[in-house]
C-alpha cells in the first residue's frame, strides 16, 4: 500500500475509532472521505503533523486527500529555499492554491507608524524603516514566486504613542505605497490584518474599517486586506456587516472560533452561515484556517476535518 493511501485509510479508521464519525444532518453535510471541499480552506503547516508526519510535504499530499484545496505557512520565508521550491512545485501539482505567508509582522515597535526601529530610541528615522521594508518586500517577492504564491501578510506594527493617529496613518500609508511599487509588477499582494487589542495589545491597526481607508489612501491592487473573523469578532462583531461595508478592499479571510481560537463549530461564530453568504457573495479566495486544534493528538485532527465538513457551503 502507498503511503497516501495508507494515510487516507488510517484517517478514516481514527474517525471511527474516537468516535469522531459524524452521524446525523453532519454525516450528510460531510461527503465522503476525501470528497473537495466546497471552499477554499487552507490548512496550516502542522495541522495534520500525527496523521502525515513533520515533513510539510507530506502534510500537504494528506490535506490534499482530505479534499483540501488550499494551503498556508505563515513560516515559509524562513524554510530552506529548496523546501520552499518542493512546496510550490507539490502544491501546483495537486491543483492546490498557495494561502498567505508572513512577510513582515511587528507586534511591539513603531516602526511604520513611528519611523522607529525599537520602541525605545527616539530618533525617527524614515530612511532606515524604509530600507528595511524594502529589503523584506524584494525577499516576499522571492518566497511568493517558490512557493506561487499571491498573498503575503504584513503587520504595520504598534502604535506610536507620541504622535497624533493621523500622523501615525500617514507614515503606514506612505510604506506601504513603496511596498505596492516592488509588489505590484509581479503581481503579489500584501494583505494588510488587523488584530484584536486582547491577544496583540498596543497593535496600530486594529478594525477591518481602519484597513479599508488606509487602503483607499495607498490606493494599490497589491495592498488589500486579510480580514480573519477570529479578530474580528472580538474586535467589532457584525461580522458579515463589516465585510459588506469594506468588501472592495478584502482580498483574503482567515478563521477561528471564540472564545478558544481553535476549530469552527467550538464556539459562537456561526461559520456554516457565513461560509454560506461568502460562496453565494461569489468569494472563491482562500479561507485560512489560522487557529489551534481543540484536542490534541490524532481525533483532533479529525475532529478539525469533520468540523469544516460540518459548515462547508452547499
Amino acid at each position: 500500500m502507498e503511503r497516501r493511501d495508507f494515510l487516507k485509510s488510517a484517517s478514516a479508521a481514527s474517525l471511527i475509532a474516537t468516535g469522531l464519525a459524524p452521524t446525523g444532518h453532519a454525516a450528510q453535510h460531510q461527503g465522503s472521505q476525501g470528497e473537495k471541499f466546497t471552499m477554499k480552506f487552507g490548512p496550516h503547516a502542522g495541522h495534520f503533523k500525527h496523521a502525515a508526519g513533520d515533513d510539510v510535504l507530506d502534510q500537504i499530499r494528506y490535506a490534499h486527500d482530505q479534499g483540501f484545496t488550499a494551503w498556508e505557512d505563515n513560516r515559509a520565508p524562513r524554510r530552506p529555499v529548496a523546501e520552499q521550491q518542493a512546496m510550490g512545485k507539490l502544491l501546483e501539482q495537486l491543483g492546490m492554491t498557495m494561502g498567505v505567508f508572513v512577510s513582515y509582522a511587528d507586534f511591539k515597535n513603531p516602526t511604520l507608524t513611528g519611523h522607529r526601529m525599537r520602541i525605545d530610541e527616539r530618533k525617527r528615522d524614515p530612511q532606515a524603516v524604509r530600507e528595511m521594508v524594502e529589503t523584506k518586500m524584494l525577499e516576499a517577492v522571492d518566497v511568493a514566486k517558490r512557493l506561487g504564491a499571491t498573498w503575503t501578510t504584513i503587520v504595520p506594527g504598534a502604535v506610536d504613542l507620541s504622535l497624533l493617529d493621523e500622523y501615525q496613518t500617514q507614515n503606514v500609508v506612505e510604506i506601504l505605497k513603496r511596498c505596492a511599487d516592488i509588489l505590484e509588477p509581479h503581481g503579489i499582494v500584501a494583505v494588510l490584518e488587523p488584530l484584536n487589542r486582547i491577544n496583540h495589545p498596543g497593535c496600530f491597526l486594529q478594525r477591518v474599517g481602519q484597513a479599508h481607508q488606509v487602503c483607499k489612501m495607498v490606493d494599490s491592487p497589491s495592498v488589500k486586506i486579510l480580514d480573519d473573523l477570529y479578530h474580528q469578532q472580538i474586535t467589532e462583531g457584525s461580522l458579515i456587516t463589516n465585510m459588506i461595508d469594506a468588501w472592495d478592499e478584502i482580498a483574503y479571510i482567515q478563521v477561528g472560533d471564540v472564545p478558544g481560537r481553535k476549530e469552527p463549530t467550538t464556539g459562537e461564530i456561526n461559520y456554516q452561515h457565513i461560509f454560506q453568504w461568502l460562496k453565494d457573495r461569489g468569494y472563491d479566495g482562500v479561507v485560512g484556517m489560522e487557529h489551534g486544534i481543540s484536542i490534541n493528538g490524532p481525533e483532533g485532527e479529525a475532529k478539525l476535518i469533520e468540523s469544516y465538513r460540518a459548515v462547508d457551503a452547499s
